[in-house]
């Protein structure tokens, strides 16, 4: 039996909850094998980021070539990235094996607050990689520090936002409205030709950990299995809402717990 083969660049959480841990349980939950190149590793829970070690650019380049050397890959999911270095060494990563199909995760800080992409390295991402990007899938925070403006605040403001930044290069943009106070979670998909407006039930749950780490994973996990952008960014959707709403069957931490990933495969 033949499953696609998705790969994460990102960081690890030592916590689970999100980086490669949540990117390795999305694509196992939706029937993707998953192969991994981690960029720092941190110690991290449910509360905070309480330290970060940086991976050597030239030890993230060997992890990509091993794996592309061998594997398969047929989609890219691209998360947490603390330096220009590491940022450049990914971007000629994909360059050298023809690495087409990625989603970027823009990570900036954790859910704890904590910052996880140093100042300096929000122009190497913005001119290293949102250009090789199929879709770029910001927060309304990082969309904002990509492009050094206030976060918008409305659905109108969110449009524009989505245009401008498919002005630095990428193919698509997904802009995250979580961060929005409305009923609704309602994200804006641009794909250069048409605005989508998304809109999901905003789940009330502390354990939203992760959720943008498994949404990008989620995607990249649909177009490995062959879907469409826009099926894949609506497929995703449906499956984070799902995994929210399940959320508080775990018990996991103190602060904020991870979303479900395998609601659909754990009983009790």
């Amino acid at each position: 039996m033949s499953f696609p083969i998705a790969l994460t660049i990102a960081g690890s959480d030592s916590g689970g909850g999100a980086g490669i841990q949540a990117d390795l349980k999305t694509f196992s939950a939706l029937g993707v094998y998953g192969a991994t190149v981690i960029t720092a590793l941190t110690a991290q829970n449910t509360r905070a980021v309480t330290g970060i070690l940086d991976v050597a650019p030239e030890f993230i380049a060997r992890q990509l070539d091993a794996v592309c050397d061998d594997l398969n890959v047929a989609a890219v999911k691209i998360g947490m990235l603390s330096r220009p270095e590491v940022i450049r060494a990914v971007a000629e990563g994909l360059d050298r094996h023809g690495l087409s199909t990625v989603v970027l995760d823009p990570v900036m800080v954790a859910k704890s607050g904590d910052r996880l992409l140093a100042a300096e390295a929000i122009a190497a991402l913005r001119s290293e990689l949102v250009p090789r990007a199929t879709l770029l899938t910001p927060n309304l925070p990082e969309a904002a520090e990509l492009l050094d403006i206030e976060s918008p605040q409305d659905l109108a403001a969110m449009d524009t936002l989505a245009e401008r930044l498919l002005a630095l290069g990428p193919q698509a943009v997904l802009v995250k409205g979580g961060h929005l106070n409305s009923s609704e979670s309602i994200d804006v998909l641009h794909d250069g030709q048409h605005t989508l407006h998304l809109p999901a039930p905003r789940v009330q749950t502390r354990n939203t950990h992760g959720t943008g780490c498994t949404l990008s994973s989620a995607i990249a996990a649909y177009l490995a299995r062959g879907l469409s952008l826009t099926d894949a960014v609506r497929a995703a959707k449906t499956y984070l809402t799902a995994a929210l709403q399940a959320a508080d069957q775990l018990d996991v931490g103190q602060g904020h717990g991870p979303v479900h990933h395998f609601h659909a495969l754990w009983t009790q």
